[in-house]
């Protein structure tokens, strides 16, 4: 048990994050519902925030842009191989550059624990 628990401290067995969106490919100011999904690891965690964040990457320089944060303090035990579905919403700004072989978007969550290393994820979306 003690080695599970170092183990998950590092990142080897800790509860993942996961933001399940309908689709990929979305219009200005239309409205994103999905949820994020959190399963538990081989030890049960604290799970303290979830920070999701919306990024323009730039391939001319292969720079990044955070467009739009979001936190939600979650507060919430995971157990050892549970799964908990938190909703997520988001609406495109109307003024938004669409996709182009120049630029893209995606989401960028991170789950943060009370101990331990935190969880990522990368969700990309197209906008026309």
């Amino acid at each position: 048990m003690i080695l599970r628990k170092y183990t998950s401290l590092l990142g080897i067995g800790s509860a993942q994050v996961d933001l399940i969106l309908p689709k990929e490919t979305f219009n200005r100011e239309e409205e994103i519902v999905g949820y994020f999904l959190i399963k538990g690891g081989i030890i049960e965690q604290q799970i303290k925030q979830i920070d999701c964040d919306l990024i323009r990457i730039e391939h001319t320089d292969n720079s990044e842009t955070i467009l739009h944060s979001t936190s939600m303090t979650v507060e919430k035990q995971i157990n050892q191989d549970m799964i908990e579905k938190l909703s997520f919403t988001f609406i495109l700004a109307p003024d938004i550059p669409v996709s182009t072989s120049k630029n893209s978007y995606c989401f960028r969550t991170k789950l943060t624990f009370d101990a331990g290393v935190v969880s990522t994820d990368l969700d990309y979306i197209k906008i026309i």
